[in-house]
């Protein structure tokens, strides 16, 4: 190993790098789960380009291989990159090659044959490699190890299908007489074994003492001023953090600093870009062309130049999707600013990490949207400071993710009883349910895939099922791109404004039965927001715990959802100008939900009328929901809600907040085992807000079903005091307090379920 180390250019590792790799050596399995730029990529270099050199574990003579996943191929093209430079002093020893869906027909093969570090995603192991392995079989028989990089990003539904993947790897490996070993690389978390073990289904060793140096850093919360435009219900509204992320970037690229701006949507990287080159031509115009947007969609040349040139300094700003999209190693930047929060703290630390990487200080600011979840994280900062970052919550067991991985198992190898330990303790449940519906056929003591079309197209690992909707333009027939199937009825629909690649379009039909949307190029003074309705049903109560006389329960539930109607507002102000019905047919969810209730004597002593719970009710679910991501690994569109005054199951008035994935993704869940801390943090989120009658800050959202109406928030504030007053004791670091905020009473509410 030393030998191939120097070889390859590689002096004194640090502590962890070295551990890590003495680990993987002896055969654990092991994740290393360290900062940005902590060395994560050699600590597992090290051991692979070693047992490549000396060819060990080879039982055909090919010499060892090994395998590399990555959740881009962005990031997998350059981890490649990285290999062949390193590996170049070593000779043609090490053949590292990329393996994805823009591989040319003609290098597969070569790949397959010849390639003994492959490069590739999760996607291509589920649907090329995986269903083809007899034309890998030299491969997979040489397998030694498994390289699952930014581990931390396989969560919820996503992080499930891929720990059924890794099962199914993991057998058709051990069917070829191999036993890889795995390393993991994550960005630090909370419990990295325990996630790493439910994602691979192995013991592993963790390895979490980030030994490398480290620059200051100072960070800053920065939350955009109000400005003279009022929202819905006449809501304040504030300055958007796109438009403060561009000023922020302008006087940065003005002032010489090196800078990245961090942002979740395409459409916003563009913008950025383009609002910061506007303000630096009013400053100088030199400035200009050392400002660029990054992001997905780019050809791979545009995206090397931008690489290069931010490199070597004739790019000083530069507006860009997630670091992973990045998927490049940025170094020597000397800022880094985050519109708006990404949703986890090991996210906002893996970007606000891509600063300072040379060890030098560096500056890092979060823009805060004018979000509850983010409101709350600029007026309490010990929430990012103060506080470990998050577990990563995935659930191989869900039975609707398993189903399909036994059947693309079963239609790999015959699936036997021996290999069931391996699925997990779900299979018992599941197998029947797969034999009734014909999937599968037990005969003696295996059970065989039935049918004749390929067993691996029966799930998107990425996606929560259906085929994708294309948009198609009418006049042309060109294909725009494509919507996933469970968003197609709220974005698609008849009259929908589409927006694609910062052109505009109008959806003249939805071909449900086609899965195809056909729009037209239009310019219309509005945009587009469907209404839906949603009813639940409590299927099955697992667990419930008394909130005093209320109650906090975690179960199985049935969501149906119809979209109904749509509105169209102005672009500039958000007037209403008008709603038109739809005829769509309603979808049914079967998810994991939690829930809680409250008795008439809680009411009466959070003095809540008739005429206002509604609207207290509804006001609680928007603002729990929009700060849940806190504490569970979640994205405020993964989960849903709903309120209703009187549930006909409960018999009381109940919030429901719901996984919107089918099965349950373990955000309910993570919801329920912190239900004190988060509601506790949601009651100070909207008492803490210095609006009226509640705001886009607080207890408006930007998905409501219900147009944000009726909403109560001094109503809720008062009842979420009620309903804690009644929780069992957590540890008091992990309480939160809180004050009561004024508000006028709105109109009488409905009485039916209002949903999110």
């Amino acid at each position: 190993m030393i030998a191939a180390v120097q070889a390859a250019g590689i002096e004194h590792p640090w502590a962890h790098q070295a551990l890590a790799a003495e680990h993987a050596l002896d055969g654990d399995s092991v994740v290393v789960s360290t900062g940005t730029a902590s060395g994560k990529s050699l600590a597992y270099l090290v051991p692979v380009l070693s047992t490549l050199l000396d060819g060990s574990g080879a039982p055909n003579g090919r010499g060892a291989t090994a395998l590399y996943l990555s959740p881009t191929k962005a990031l997998a093209a350059d981890q490649c990159r990285s290999v062949k430079e390193l590996s170049q002093p070593l000779g043609n020893a090490v053949r590292p090659a990329v393996y994805d869906g823009d591989t040319p027909v003609e290098q597969r093969e070569w790949i397959r044959q010849y390639a003994n570090y492959v490069l590739t995603n999760p996607d291509m192991l589920h649907r090329g490699i995986l269903p083809s392995h007899p034309r890998w079989s030299s491969f997979l028989k040489a397998l030694k190890y498994v390289v699952v990089d930014e581990c931390h990003t396989y969560r919820g539904v996503f992080g499930s299908h891929v720990a059924q993947v890794l099962r199914r790897l993991r057998r058709l490996c051990a069917r070829y007489g191999a036993s890889p070993v795995f390393l993991l690389a994550s960005a630090t978390a909370a419990e990295p074994s325990v996630a790493a073990r439910r994602l691979t289904g192995l013991p592993v060793v963790e390895v979490a003492d980030d030994a490398s140096p480290r620059g200051e850093v100072v960070f800053a919360l920065w939350e955009p001023p109000l400005t003279e435009l009022h929202g819905e219900k006449g809501a304040p509204v504030r300055r958007t953090a796109t438009a403060e992320t561009a000023d922020l970037l302008t006087d940065l690229t003005v002032q010489g600093v090196r800078s990245v701006a961090f942002i979740r949507s395409r459409r916003g990287a563009e913008l950025i870009s383009v609002i910061a080159r506007e303000r630096l031509a009013e400053v100088d115009r030199s400035l200009v062309r050392r400002v660029a947007a990054y992001r997905g969609g780019y050809l791979p040349e545009e995206r090397r130049a931008l690489e290069r040139a931010l490199h070597s300094g004739d790019l000083l700003g530069l507006a860009a999707t997630t670091a992973l999209e990045l998927g490049v190693d940025v170094s020597g930047l000397d800022a880094v600013v985050i519109a708006g929060y990404p949703g986890t703290r090991a996210s906002l630390w893996q970007q606000a990490g891509r600063a300072g990487r040379s060890g030098q200080g560096a500056l890092a600011v979060l823009v805060a949207r004018d979000d509850p979840l983010d409101t709350f994280l600029v007026h309490h900062p010990e929430a990012l400071f103060d506080q470990p970052v998050e577990s990563t919550v995935l659930d191989p067991d869900n039975p609707y993710v398993l189903a399909p991985h036994l059947c693309a198992a079963a239609a790999e190898l015959p699936l036997t009883e021996q290999d069931l330990d391996l699925f997990g303790p779900a299979c018992a449940d599941v197998l029947p349910q797969l034999e009734a519906a014909k999937l599968l056929r037990r005969r003696t003591r295996a059970w065989h895939w039935t049918r004749r079309e390929r067993a691996a197209d029966l799930t998107d690992i990425r996606g929560a099922g259906g085929s994708p909707v294309q948009v198609v333009e009418e006049g042309t027939g060109r294909l725009l791109g494509t919507v996933d199937a469970g968003a197609a009825h709220s974005t698609v629909h008849e009259g929908a404004v589409h927006l694609h690649q910062g052109r505009t379009y109008l959806v003249r039909r939805l071909d449900l039965e086609d899965s195809v949307a056909l729009v037209e190029q239009a310019d219309p003074p509005y945009s587009t927001v469907a209404r839906d309705t949603t009813s639940i049903s409590v299927l099955e109560t697992d667990t419930e715990i008394p909130w005093g006389a209320g109650r906090l329960c975690y179960g199985s539930v049935e969501v149906t959802n119809q979209v109904v109607s749509f509105l169209r507002r102005r672009l500039i102000t958000g007037d209403v100008l008008g709603e038109t019905k739809l005829d769509l047919p309603p979808r049914t969810l079967r998810t994991r939900a939690v829930w809680w209730t409250v008795t008439d004597d809680q009411l009466d002593e959070a003095r809540i009328t008739p005429e206002i719970l509604g609207g207290a009710l509804h006001a609680a679910e928007h603002a729990s929901i929009g700060l849940l991501p806190l504490f569970a690994t979640c994205d405020r569109w993964d989960i849903g809600g709903v309120s209703v005054p009187l549930h006909p199951d409960t018999l009381l008035p109940t919030v429901f907040v719901y996984d919107g994935h089918p099965g349950g993704a373990g955000f309910a869940e993570r919801a329920f085992h912190t239900a004190r801390t988060w509601l506790s943090a949601t009651r100070e989120a909207i008492a803490a807000c210095e609006c009226e009658a509640g705001c886009p800050s607080c207890i408006q959202s930007p998905k409501c079903g219900n147009g944000n109406d009726p909403l109560h928030k001094r109503g809720a504030v008062r009842l979420l005091t009620v309903l804690l007053r009644g929780a069992p004791e957590e540890k008091p670091a992990e309480a939160a307090a809180g004050a009561e905020a004024g508000a006028q009473e709105p109109a009488a509410a409905p009485q039916g379920p209002l949903s999110t």
